[in-house]
């Protein structure tokens, strides 16, 4: 396992919507304890540590929804390793839209699948 399973903490108030647009359909996760004005904006974990490299083909499980990692960002290691950050693309794609983005294809993933307590796992 690349990343421990983490629990999903809270999220804050625009959390979702950028999951509910279908034209955008990603999530921004940050460890509990990021600053005020990026929480407003994440769904929130406990720190789990990368245990390996991410890599394309890599399983990324969300609430009990499966995805596929299809690009990684070049920034999407570095922040995910040290923050607990990433934004998760449910797009799929071969390029990554950002630096710090991490594309995934498979299930679709409904704001209402986001849960306390739901685990975010990397395998």
């Amino acid at each position: 396992m690349l990343f421990r399973s983490s629990a999903i903490t809270g999220w804050g108030t625009g959390a979702l919507e950028f999951l509910s647009d279908k034209d955008l359909n990603f999530i921004i996760i940050f460890n509990e304890g990021a600053p005020l004005e990026l929480q407003e904006i994440a769904v929130l974990h406990k720190p789990a540590p990368l245990l390996a490299e991410l890599a394309v083909g890599d399983t990324v499980i969300i609430c009990d929804k499966a995805f596929t990692i299809t690009a990684i960002g070049s920034e999407a290691p570095h922040t995910l390793k040290e923050l607990g950050h990433c934004t998760f693309s449910f797009k799929g794609g071969t390029e990554p839209e950002r630096p710090g983005c991490i594309m995934l294809e498979g299930e679709e993933l409904n704001p209402e699948d986001i849960v306390l307590g739901g685990i975010i796992e990397i395998f």
